[in-house]
């Protein structure tokens, strides 16, 4: 293959700018456009595309990694049919969001919950399929969305290969019950995982920040299954003295040998991607996320799978936010490829 990493893409070429196709490609990314049930601020399913442009702006050598681009990255086309299905259940999911999700009485609200939660399970199998399709060709697979809710149907189909531990990178942990009413809410997938994947281990959560008392609950109804790094803990820990290695060597500590990485955006400082559906403040730096993958990795840890969700272009085509993401993505494609060999 003739390819100078060092000259500019064309506008039209793959992610990175790279040229392999799927059959050549040891990593595929499944771009999801989906956001439906984003209750504060919708726009993520225009993340995929969004990454896709900004990532023609890296360099392809890595300080860490090398060249991860040589074992061949490539990405899906976008899906025009989940971008429809996303319209129309994101039209759905409006007036139930306006009240919040009390539509108690209201058989024209309920009915479009309905038809809501009907497309959001659509939707999981078609990820579920994708994802399983690529696996059993021998690929390693990530997705990118689009709202959290989209990794369900890839942490399923992973999960079904053989038990691991999920590395949850977040603001907020997900645990939520049904928000809103949605079955398939953004704020419920790790809830949704941990009830109805039975294949996952543990779910390591890291930059918890925004967190409401019944999740807390769930947590510790858990039994340990669940083990949460609150972002002010970690925060404290590191402001009295505690190097981040030390602290990132404890979390990876609690994780199972086989590791899907599920990333939503604002789980770093809200500087980087100021634009997501639910900023917080506090969070990881870049370069905390980035040595936390690293020692996943150095551990002894395979990264099997991961997502990346909640990227949010900005107004009048700002790409900060991607571009964030771009490169966050190539480290989390890197870290998956090295652990592979």
């Amino acid at each position: 293959m003739t390819y100078d990493p060092d000259e500019a893409p064309l506008a039209t070429a793959g992610l990175f700018g790279l040229p392999f196709s799927v059959d050549e490609a040891a990593l595929v990314i499944v771009p999801v456009p989906w956001d439906a049930t984003t209750s504060y601020r919708a726009g993520t399913s225009g993340g995929p595309a969004a990454i896709r442009a900004a990532s023609h702006q890296l360099d392809l050598y890595d300080i860490e990694l090398g060249e991860p681009w040589r074992s061949g990255i490539a990405m899906l086309d976008l899906p025009e049919d989940i971008a429809a299905w996303n319209h129309d259940a994101r039209e759905d999911a409006e007036p139930i969001i306006a009240v919040g999700g009390r539509i108690d009485g209201n058989d024209e609200l309920a009915h479009l919950l309905g038809r809501v939660n009907a497309a959001s399970a659509r939707l999981d199998e078609r990820v579920h399929a994708d994802v399983a399709g690529l696996l059993e060709r021998g690929k390693l697979v990530g997705v990118i969305g689009g709202d959290h809710s989209v990794p369900f149907g890839a942490i399923r189909a992973h999960a079904e290969r053989g038990e691991l531990g999920i590395l949850h990178i977040d603001a907020h942990a997900d645990l939520r019950d049904a928000y809103e009413g949605f079955a398939c809410s953004h704020a419920s997938i790790m809830r949704n995982v941990m009830t109805r994947v039975p294949g996952v281990l543990r779910l390591v959560q890291v930059g918890i920040r925004d967190v409401a008392k019944s999740e807390i609950d769930f947590i510790a109804a858990s039994n340990g299954r669940i083990v949460t790094h609150f972002d002010e803990r970690l925060a404290e820990q590191k402001l009295e003295g505690a190097s981040w290695r030390v602290l990132c060597d404890a979390i990876v500590a609690d994780l199972p040998p086989r590791v899907y990485v599920s990333f939503d955006i604002d789980g770093l400082d809200p500087q980087l991607c100021p634009h997501t559906g639910t900023p917080v403040p506090g969070g990881l730096s870049f370069q905390e996320a980035c040595l936390l993958l690293k020692r996943v990795v150095e551990t002894g840890h395979r990264i099997i799978g991961f997502d990346l969700n909640e990227v949010a272009p900005g107004p009048e085509g700002d790409e900060w936010d991607a571009n964030v993401a771009a490169r966050l993505l190539y480290k989390l494609c890197g870290w998956t490829l090295r652990s592979a060999r």
